[in-house]
């Protein structure tokens, strides 16, 4: 298994998407600071404002940039790992050593994985040091629906924030990963993962963090949503089943 992950974060680190993918993530990041620094405020939802402190501006930076993972750099890292090394034949190359197929498969979701969890651990140190040098020092501060907290309640809050956008992202990789097994192509592979994220708003509200995780996550965190964790749960848990199932039937040697 450790060969299987070094090759494959070999392979990921090779490709110019992936450097490319990082690059423009630091510049978005750059520009969050920009435009927080800027306004001072941002928003727990579209319809109110929160003044940024000391203490609670790290969460708001994955406001736009959960949206910048979910729909551009998750899509772009899994489905080239998944139907674009299966379309370039790199998936062959690798499938037909004497190793079992779920391995690979385990390896690819543990580099995607790992990936994004190093993105949001990066995120969330630029948000705290942004928030102690650049905003406005307090002593308290509340998020949606919480009492008064203090710098150490901040940072728990703060840490089980960014802990549950992980969670989503996991579920993004799970749904993405299982679209690009069943497309033909990358292309099909990308816009069908956009349609799927997208659409679970209309299928039910419960599904809104697919789409806007930030606002979902406050709601959350400022009232328990049994909802929420239950289909957060099933989306990791089926799409990981039916992932495994079609790896194991799928003829990718063809």
């Amino acid at each position: 298994m450790k060969q299987l992950l070094a090759s494959e974060y070999e392979r990921v680190f090779k490709k110019k998407k992936t450097i490319v993918g990082i690059l423009i993530f630091c510049f978005v990041l750059a520009f969050e600071c920009f435009f927080l620094y800027q306004m001072d405020v941002s928003f727990y939802d579209p319809e109110q404002v929160v003044p940024l402190n000391s203490i609670n501006s790290a969460p708001f930076f994955l406001r736009e940039l959960g949206v910048f993972l979910h729909f551009i750099l998750i899509p772009m890292f899994v489905v080239d790992s998944f139907n674009g090394e299966y379309s370039s034949g790199a998936l062959r190359l690798v499938l037909i050593r004497p190793q079992k197929r779920v391995n690979v498969l385990l390896a690819k979701w543990i580099v995607q994985a790992s990936i994004f969890f190093m993105i949001m651990v990066f995120t969330w140190l630029v948000g705290t040091i942004f928030g102690r040098m650049l905003m406005p020092n307090v002593e308290e501060t509340s998020f949606y629906q919480t009492g008064s907290m203090d710098a150490v309640g901040g940072l728990l809050y703060t840490l089980k924030f960014y802990a549950m956008a992980f969670l989503i992202v996991i579920a993004v990789i799970g749904l993405c990963s299982l679209i690009s097994m069943l497309m033909p192509n990358p292309i099909l592979a990308y816009a069908g993962t956009v349609v799927v994220l997208v659409g679970g708003i209309y299928i039910q509200d419960v599904f809104d963090y697919l789409f806007v995780p930030s606002d979902s996550i406050f709601a959350v965190l400022g009232k328990f949503q049994a909802g929420f964790y239950v289909s957060l749960f099933l989306i990791i848990a089926a799409s990981c089943m039916i992932n495994i199932g079609i790896w194991k039937k799928k003829q990718w040697m063809g």
